[in-house]
């Protein structure tokens, strides 16, 4: 074929149109089949449920505001709302008097990956005579799409109150409403507060394990009894679907409405601990406190709860909190209060934290009240710090030699 004709030949080609592709039609979402335990779970105590989507066992309990719940009762939550009202200072985990709560937990049959589900979703919410406690159980993974949708999270707008949820539970629930978006209706973002970043805040260096089994027994006064271990959950979901048999799930249950009724009790409990109302946690706790007042910027919160720990602990309990007063104190350009509490920090913290306050102290002393004897003095008891520790990493401590050696010579030609 010569050249030319070769050329007419993808001309042509190049004209035709493609065919136009036949639209295909997307399966109607089909409802699944009905499990065979029904009945048995009724008698339990469940009720069902069902929707477009298929059903869904949920159980409800209502508990009056009077309710105890270790050393709380549940109306001690509108205590910690009006606290909130009457605060000259802002907090991530101030509430609005009007503000609609949902108290959430979920069981999963995992920790991670598209294969676990949620069997569990769990709420607490307010209603005029007390809280509702409502819990909604997957009745098998066919049937996710129902029991998802009947949540109602896709037409709710709430502050959300969990234990580990702003990492844990909520992005759980996004994966799984994700496998669904073309059938549920889209999942509304919601405030967060998550208590479990909070008891860290609150209790760091004071507890040593921060799971809400802990944090209940030596803060909220609530000790559970016979109490079903949190890993084995899954499990007896799993089996209690297999079986028909729901007498163990219906522990699982009672294991989530007592997380739920905890999330209550530990908000209150950590409000009262904001506006230092506790007079039984210690120094640690409190300088906790006004350290994070600190990070927020809120300085006038922040140097109110350090002075008080100062005033009310001996000096070895308060060595923290002087350190952290004294550096709101430096912000705040009141450099004789900075030194003073500096100063009383110096022999009561870490070895790192004591080469930072030899630091601060030499730089207010060079810079701001500009007595270089002083200055030089602090730099040189840095110095032999970093040269008497074994525990620093030999180039850590080349680094920190060169910057301090720098101090030195500088301080020495201003004498």
């Amino acid at each position: 074929m010569s050249y030319e004709n070769k050329i007419l030949q993808m001309k042509k080609m190049l004209g035709k149109k493609p065919a136009a592709r036949q639209k295909v039609e997307e399966p109607a979402f089909q409802k699944p089949a009905k499990p065979s335990y029904i009945e048995q779970w009724q008698k339990a105590g469940l009720t069902v449920v069902e929707n477009d989507f298929g059903i869904v066992f949920k159980r409800q309990v209502h508990y009056p505001f009077s309710y105890q719940h270790g050393q709380y009762q549940l109306r001690s939550f509108f205590d910690a709302l009006k606290k909130w009202q009457g605060a000259d200072f802002h907090h991530p985990y101030a509430l609005d008097i009007n503000e609609p709560v949902l108290f959430f937990d979920t069981e999963t049959t995992g920790l991670k990956g598209v294969g676990t589900h949620i069997f569990l979703l769990g709420f607490l919410e307010m209603a005029e005579e007390g809280f509702v406690l409502t819990q909604y159980i997957l009745a098998d993974p066919a049937h996710e799409a129902a029991f998802l949708f009947e949540s109602k999270l896709w037409q709710k707008t709430a502050t959300v109150i969990t234990y580990n949820g702003k990492s844990f539970d909520w992005p759980q629930l996004e994966t799984r409403w994700t496998l669904h978006q073309k059938t549920l209706p889209k999942l509304r973002s919601q405030r967060q507060i998550d208590l479990l970043h909070s008891s860290k805040r609150l209790w760091k260096n004071d507890m040593e394990r921060l799971k809400l089994k802990s944090v209940e027994e030596e803060k909220l006064g609530f000790s559970r009894k016979g109490d079903i271990p949190g890993h084995l959950a899954p499990i007896i979901y799993l089996d209690a679907v297999k079986s028909g048999i729901p007498d163990a799930l219906m522990k699982v249950l009672l294991h989530n409405e007592w997380d739920l009724l905890s999330l209550i009790t530990l908000y209150s409990h950590s409000t009262h601990l904001l506006f230092e109302e506790d007079h039984e946690e210690s120094a640690k706790t409190f300088t906790n406190i006004g350290k994070w007042y600190g990070d927020l910027k809120e300085s006038n919160q922040s140097v109110r709860v350090l002075e008080k720990v100062t005033t009310q602990f001996d000096a070895l309990d308060a060595g923290h909190a002087q350190y952290y007063l004294a550096l709101q104190h430096k912000k705040s350009k009141r450099y004789s209060e900075a030194i003073d509490s500096f100063v009383a920090s110096l022999h009561f913290v870490e070895a790192r934290t004591k080469l930072h306050v030899l630091e601060q102290l030499a730089i207010l002393y060079e810079h701001q009240i500009k007595d270089y004897e002083q200055a030089l003095y602090y730099t040189q008891e840095g110095i032999r710090l970093i040269q008497n520790n074994e525990q620093w990493r030999v180039e850590q401590k080349q680094k920190w030699e060169i910057s301090w050696e720098k101090r030195l010579r500088r301080l020495g030609n201003k004498k």
